[in-house]
């Protein structure tokens, strides 16, 4: 990913983390995925917590896994493909 997002999406964590009177990793999950999805366009995922497991294809560079405060962020970007017809 580069440094403009990676510098986005730990400003967007660091905010939203700071700004919750009682911490929700659903709820920094879905302010992550909502800020990428407006400013770089859609899928953004993110999932949010202190202990996870994960296996993702992503787009190329659309990727970022960073821990804040003992906790661990997987954010990233899969391509959009239009629904096929039945």
């Amino acid at each position: 990913m580069p440094g403009f997002m990676q510098a986005h999406a730990f400003r967007c964590a660091r905010t939203t983390l700071d700004s919750l009177e009682k911490f929700s990793s659903k709820h920094m999950a879905f302010n992550l995925k909502k800020e990428f999805d407006k400013g770089y366009g859609p899928a953004w995922h993110c999932i949010v917590g202190s202990s996870f497991g994960s296996f993702v294809t992503h787009s190329t560079g659309c990727f970022i896994y960073f821990s804040m405060d003992k906790l661990y962020i997987l954010l990233f970007k899969t391509k959009v493909r239009p629904a096929s017809p039945h």
